[in-house]
């Protein structure tokens, strides 16, 4: 039957199989079903269709796998599946191994070499990334030549089936990779036989099994020579089995022959070197493998054989010390090769000849003598172990031996040890003169001389012998430097000397004292002194104010403690002394001088520190000049402000004569600058100074600077208004008025430059909101005033009108009120029979007859030809009343006659207006 890759089920039932012999392999299929054939008599036929289709089968004969049978599976050799499609006949697991090997040889035996036999052929269980071995053997039963082996590893599928050859697999072992787990592996083992070859036989592995993850070294070895000196190289090898590989842990341990091994510190790389501590021992390297994800696998170890020492030698072989006459010199080698014995010392003096003669044996330290100088000395080094093993000899020449310097002895030091004290060295020297030898002197805190890297110079080096002390000595030692010098130049070793005790001090004083710089008010003042007796300490300084030249005077404060004064305007007119109180470092305090002035102090040269213009350069914005006075008390100081134009004209600014000035409109377009001239108070006048001009000046917003109403309050008055406008020339300003209710809502009246106020303003306030508007149309931010409440107008009568009337027709005059809200005004009525001319009111009453008291009145026939008078005295709400208003007409005869309009006579007052 052909191959079918993808067959999922096979239904091979009433076919009459009786074998399995050359059973297709089906890597997809999952159900096997055979019933009702000949095949079903074999016993564990289901576990063998598990060897034979692999781990996709799932069900055999429409059930699923039994669990039993799946067991019995894996107790078969892993060739079983090749053996049964070969036509092995299928038996119990417990025969199956012996049984199938069986068959396997018969197929081998016939290609195998003459006399030659398989007695073993299996592989062990691989695992990934685990050294997986093969193990093969043959039986000699007498054939000739001599038999080679060859191997070639196969990877296979999950069955053994579809084995491809593995490139470079053709070793006994072959570590399985990642990506071959689940899958089996074949190998094949080829017999040669004096060159021939022959049929392989093979074996065949269960599928590779996952690593565990735990490192393990299947190898370890040590590479290198172990002879001191040497290194050593630890090498394992490592199966990773699946964890990703890591560094691993190395340490060397030292093993003495009859004794544990002791780890040795720092040796814990790959790497190691011998050293003599390692001689007569073995090394033990020890490795722990670890994956990167820190599995540590078991920790294997192996040793070496004893470490042999080196053979002796010797190097960096060197002299050191200075090559001069009377030094002693040493000689220096490094030793290498096992323990040192008694290595050999030789120095040897050359000869005029060339050749060097032996002078000393044994010894490191050479003293070099008056035959040595001008002649090279040569040092010999003869490496020796303990055992009296000798190394190579090796060597070191020096330089020429120079003659020794010349010498100084009995150096001291002579004189007093005192502040101020002359002292002077006196020595002997040998190789030179004492008079071109040189002296230089140095203090010192202790009298045990170290090194001159401790002493402090007070002196360069010079011939002259003597010193005087100076005060920075005080409380040291005093250390004279005597370097001798021969007649030829040569320059000896130093040698030093200390004073027998420290240097002593004097009580603390002042040997000068002055004051130097100009008394005038801005300089400074320094003083000055010279002080004797031990190392200063904080010494007083104080500055004082005289009014006269005897007077104790007033300290300065701020010049306490300092050596300077910059004299200030307090000053001026006044004396200034500087008093000094000298005091040593242990607090002792000396006797205190002071110094003053011959003249009094005089003031400064008015004169300005500084002036500026601050402000922006903007319509109403007010500049200041901001300056800095120095110069005694000030005076009437100068101010003139000066406008300049674009072309550099400037103009004063008339009127403009204080510290600042209000930008106005007529600045707008010029540059603004301050002259100023500082005056004292005693008039004497400093220089002129300018300011650069800055701007131009450029208007300001549009703005309202002042709003307030003009106008009465009152009902029937006229508000008008007064603003104080800035900001470039101004344009068409926008008033606007509103009426402002108690409630909170207010009714815009009207846009004119003025309100007059009527009977809806009464009660109400009146507010302006005033926009200011520039000529170029940019308006400003409005500002508004608000009124007081408008109060009612006096109470009065404006008109009083009669129309016309007819005897039984009521009249109705016409009248006009004004002065807030009209109240109940009073009427009466006078009937006369002649017309008055004066119409005041107690005249009236005296000579005319009351008719009536109500506002309309209807004529009757009695009133024919009679005047009628109406007194009117108008009355507001609140019961406050007016000046009375008359009127005057006489009634007609007849109905028909129209009432005779008379010119109506207004009263108030007294006066008379006729109309």
């Amino acid at each position: 039957m052909a191959r079918q890759p993808r067959l999922q089920v096979l239904a091979a039932s009433r076919n009459k199989i009786s074998t399995l012999k050359g059973f297709p392999h089906f890597p997809s299929l999952e159900h096997l079903r055979v019933e009702e054939n000949p095949l079903l008599e074999m016993p564990h036929l289901e576990a063998a269709s598990i060897l034979l289709i692999g781990p996709t089968l799932k069900k055999f004969n429409d059930r699923d796998l039994n669990p039993n049978e799946a067991e019995v599976a894996k107790q078969y050799p892993a060739h079983t599946a090749i053996c049964i499609r070969d036509g092995w006949e299928f038996c119990s697991p417990e025969l199956a191994a012996d049984s199938t090997f069986s068959f396997l040889l018969e197929q081998w035996n016939n290609k195998l070499p003459q006399g030659y036999m398989v007695n073993k052929a299996y592989v062990d269980h691989p695992f990934e990334e685990d050294p997986c071995h093969c193990h093969f053997r043959f039986t000699n039963l007498g054939g000739e030549g001599e038999l080679v082996l060859k191997y070639q590893w196969f990877l296979g599928g999950k069955t053994p089936t579809d084995f491809v050859a593995i490139p470079g697999a053709s070793s006994e072992v072959y570590w399985p990779k990642r990506e071959d787990v689940g899958r089996c592996l074949k190998v094949e083992c080829t017999p040669i036989v004096n060159g021939a070859e022959f049929s392989p036989v093979f074996a065949v592995s269960l599928p590779v099994s996952p690593g565990t993850g735990c490192p393990k070294v299947i190898n370890l070895a040590v590479s290198g020579e172990v002879v001191e000196g040497n290194i050593l190289s630890g090498v394992p090898e490592i199966a990773w089995c699946g964890g990703t590989p890591g560094k691993g842990v190395a340490s060397w341990l030292r093993r003495r022959w009859n004794g544990n091994a002791v780890v040795i510190d720092g040796a814990e790389g790959m790497e190691y070197q011998l050293t003599v501590n390692d001689i007569n021992s073995s090394l033990v390297f020890m490795y722990t493998p670890v994956t990167d994800e820190g599995v540590k696998g078991e920790p294997q170890c192996t040793m070496t054989d004893f470490v042999k020492a080196a053979t002796p030698s010797v190097s960096n072989v060197h002299v050191l010390g200075d090559i001069v006459e009377d030094n002693i010199i040493v000689g220096k080698g490094k030793y290498f090769g096992g323990r040192e014995g008694l290595s050999k010392i030789r120095w040897f003096r050359e000869k005029e000849n060339g050749e060097f003669l032996l002078v000393l044996s044994d010894s490191m330290e050479y003293t070099l003598t008056k035959e040595d100088v001008g002649r090279h000395l040569k040092f010999v080094y003869i490496p020796v172990n303990l055992e009296g093993q000798e190394g190579e000899s090796a060597c070191a020449i020096t330089d020429v031996v120079k003659k020794a310097p010349p010498k100084v002895f009995n150096l001291k030091i002579v004189g007093e040890s005192m502040e101020g004290s002359k002292i002077s060295a006196s020595a002997t020297v040998t190789g030179g003169t004492e008079g071109s030898s040189r002296v230089q002197w140095y203090k010192a805190s202790s009298s045990e001389f170290k090194n001159e890297h401790e002493l402090e110079a007070l002196t360069p080096s010079r011939v002259s012998k003597t010193f005087r002390i100076p005060l920075g000595a005080v409380g040291y030692y005093i250390v004279a430097k005597f370097t001798p010098v021969a007649p030829d130049g040569e320059v000896g070793e130093p040698a030093y000397a200390t004073s027998d005790g420290l240097v002593e001090t004097l009580p603390p004083s002042l040997n000068f004292l002055t004051v130097t710089g100009e008394f005038s008010e801005g300089q400074i003042l320094t003083a000055s002194y010279g002080y004797i007796g031990g190392h200063e300490g904080n010494s007083l300084y104080s500055w004082h104010l005289h009014e006269a030249e005897d007077d104790e005077g007033t300290p300065l404060s701020e010049a306490t403690g300092l050596l300077q004064y910059c004299v200030t305007k307090e000053a001026v007119g006044k004396f200034v002394s500087f008093k000094c109180t000298p005091v040593r470092d242990d607090d002792i305090v000396g006797e205190a001088r002071s110094f003053i002035g011959k003249d009094r102090v005089t003031p400064g040269m008015p004169t300005l520190l500084s002036l500026e213009v601050t402000g922006d350069a903007i319509e109403g914005t007010t500049m200041f000049a901001s300056k800095r006075y120095w110069g005694g008390e000030e005076g009437d100081t100068m101010f003139r402000w000066i406008l300049t134009n674009s072309d550099g004209t400037e103009k004063e600014i008339e009127g403009a004569t204080s510290s600042s000035y209000t930008l106005k409109c007529n600045d707008i377009g010029f540059y603004i600058s301050v002259l100023c001239k500082p005056v004292r108070n005693d008039g004497v006048d400093g220089s002129l100074v300018s300011t650069e001009a800055i701007g131009p000046i450029i208007p300001g917003p549009p703005t309202c600077q002042s709003l307030e109403l003009a106008g009465s309050m009152v009902e029937g008055g006229r508000l008008t208004f007064h603003a104080v406008y800035t900001g470039g020339l101004r344009g068409s300003c926008i008033q606007e008025w509103f009426r402002l209710h108690d409630d909170g809502h207010k009714d815009k009246l009207t846009a004119d430059e003025c309100l007059d106020l009527d009977l809806a303003d009464i009660d109400c306030r009146i507010e302006l909101m005033y926009t200011p508007v520039r000529e170029d149309g940019v308006h400003g931010l409005p500002r508004s005033v608000t009124s007081d409440t408008i109060l009612p107008g006096e109470p009065k009568g404006v008109n009083l009108i009669l129309p016309e009337c007819f005897e039984d027709n009521e009249i109705s005059p016409i009248k006009t009120y004004f002065g807030g809200k009209e109240g109940t005004g009073k009427y009466t009525w006078f009937r006369n029979k002649e017309k008055l001319d004066n119409l005041e009111f107690d005249l009236v009453a005296e000579s005319s007859e009351v008719v009536g008291e109500t506002l309309k009145y209807k004529p009757s026939l009695n009133d024919v030809s009679s005047y009628l008078i109406l007194y009117w005295v108008p009355t507001r709400r609140d019961g406050k009343v007016g000046d009375p208003l008359m009127a005057i007409f006489s009634i007609c005869f007849g109905c028909s006659l129209r009432a005779e309009k008379f010119r109506c006579i207004l009263w108030t007052r007294h006066l008379l207006w006729w109309i």
